[in-house]
C-alpha cells in the first residue's frame, strides 16, 4: 500500500489515485458489502458533492483494469453496493 502499486501476476496495473483508494478500501473489508453512499464517504471522503453514481463509473473502470475471464475481484451485491470477493472458500 506504501507504494501506491498493484500487480496481477506480476503484471504492473496502472491505477487512478481514487481507483486504488477504492480497490484498497474494499479488499480490506474482502466479503463484507458497501452501498455506494458508504463508499462515496469512506474513499471520496465525506464533502464529496457528485452523484453516486460515480462510484458505479470508478468501479467499471476499475473492473476493466484489474479483472479479466480468469479474475473476479469485485462484486456487484443488489440492492446494496459492492464488495470485495472472500477468495478461496
Amino acid at each position: 500500500p506504501a507504494r501506491y502499486s498493484v500487480a496481477l501476476e506480476g503484471r504492473p496495473i496502472s491505477l487512478t489515485y481514487t481507483e486504488y483508494q477504492l480497490l484498497k478500501f474494499l479488499a480490506g473489508h474482502k466479503g463484507q458489502a458497501f452501498t455506494r453512499e458508504a463508499l462515496l464517504n469512506q474513499v471520496w471522503g465525506y464533502d464529496y458533492f457528485g452523484g453516486d453514481r460515480t462510484v458505479d463509473v470508478h468501479v467499471t473502470r476499475l473492473r476493466d483494469k484489474v479483472e479479466d475471464s480468469t479474475h473476479t475481484f469485485i462484486e456487484t451485491v443488489r440492492g446494496v453496493g459492492y464488495r470485495f470477493k472472500e477468495m478461496g472458500g
